[in-house]
């Protein structure tokens, strides 16, 4: 049972799954504990926002100022004012007891009006890299959650008030976590998921089946492929499987998805934030292929972190060759036991107590002692 609400707390997020999936977790977690939760985010929310455990869901004008020009720039300069403004008139209306922000754009503008308002403030990073929004906000917040032991550019006074939490996963996916896994067994089927991330990745559209093409006819018999693909891409990617032999589950969403996970035997897909947490906290074995041109790189970092700990593969995309991918997942197929080795190396890798870790944190950002101390 939940205890009685006693305070109030902002979450302030970007609109992608990466920022939102662990500010979904940590607001499932504050309403355990009593502590009521709105959320600020962006119109790319969508379907990401949809059931989120908040009493409300408000938007701010905010921009981006990577890669502006100069008109731009003073564009995106008053946008962020804008933005900066209406958080303040927000702030007076919901009055929380704290903001806690999980990077993006969208985050900075109920940061600084709650700086300037003299209310706590943290901001949560997932990435092994600190991003850019987050990187302007470091020095003038209370305090810093991090979800690796070394996050780029992360240094100084900052440094000194971050604290390790781990990157906190929904309550769907720490239930299927549950499962252990349970590698293929010789001559049984295989299961593959296949996801690019939020928004899904057109690059997989294409890459998957030209590789598993190339696989030897027995191997492509016993292949099931769960696949997310853009809307436009679903008839060309199904078309494509049934013509290899491969029998394959299309969708442009899945609202299951840890589900799939749970089942999968090989999880193939980009290394955001949001599927590195959850392929660990779940320990399941990927081959990661980390959005190329990324600002910072922040998903080739994640990637090496996995690979480095022998819980998966990096594959930077401009190394793939259907020929590699193909070899590579012939070699896994017939390979159970190093799936079995990567799975449990991942699972070593998870924080499945990230979400209490972050909680605790809020806790004492609104004068509470944290329930777990």
């Amino acid at each position: 049972m939940s205890d009685p609400v006693s305070h109030s707390v902002l979450l302030a997020a970007g609109g992608t799954g990466g920022h939102l999936f662990p500010a979904f977790a940590l607001a499932q977690e504050l309403g355990r504990r009593g502590i009521a939760v709105d959320l600020v985010t962006d119109m790319r929310a969508g379907q990401y926002d949809k059931g989120f455990p908040a009493r409300a869901v408000y938007r701010v004008p905010s921009a981006s100022v990577a890669g502006k020009s100069i008109a731009g720039a003073a564009r995106a300069a008053l946008s962020l004012a804008r933005g900066v403004a209406a958080s303040h008139k927000l702030l007076r209306t919901v009055k929380p007891s704290a903001v806690v922000g999980f990077g993006g754009y969208p985050a900075f503008p109920p940061l600084v009006a709650a700086k300037l308002s003299g209310i706590p403030t943290a901001i949560h990073e997932q990435n092994a890299v600190l991003g850019r929004a987050n990187r302007s906000l470091a020095a003038h917040v209370t305090a810093i959650a991090t979800s690796f032991e070394e996050t780029k550019f992360l240094t100084g006074s900052a440094l000194a008030k971050s604290r390790v939490t781990g990157n906190p996963v929904r309550d769907q996916v720490a239930d299927w976590a549950t499962q252990s896994y349970r590698p293929p067994r010789p001559g049984g089927p295989f299961s593959i998921l296949v996801f690019g991330g939020s928004q899904g990745a057109r690059f997989f559209s294409e890459a998957m089946p030209q590789a598993l093409a190339l696989m030897p006819v027995w191997m492509r018999a016993s292949l099931f492929v769960v696949q997310q693909c853009r809307e436009e891409d679903l008839a060309g990617v199904d078309q494509a499987y049934a013509a290899a032999g491969i029998r394959a589950h299309l969708a442009a969403f899945f609202p299951n998805l840890p589900e799939e996970m749970a089942k999968a035997h090989l999880v193939i897909g980009r290394a955001g934030a949001s599927t590195v947490a959850e392929l660990t906290v779940m320990g399941r074995p990927a081959i990661l292929v980390p959005l190329p041109h990324a600002v910072d790189n922040d998903q080739l970092q994640n990637a090496l972190r996995l690979s480095d700990a022998g819980a998966g593969w990096c594959l930077e995309q401009k190394n793939y060759s259907p020929d590699f991918l193909a070899k590579a997942l012939s070699e896994l197929l017939t390979s159970p036991d190093t799936l079995a080795e990567a799975a449990a190396a991942a699972k070593a890798q998870g924080r499945p107590d990230a979400v209490t870790r972050l909680a605790d944190l809020v806790e004492e950002l609104v004068g509470r002692k944290p329930r777990t101390a």
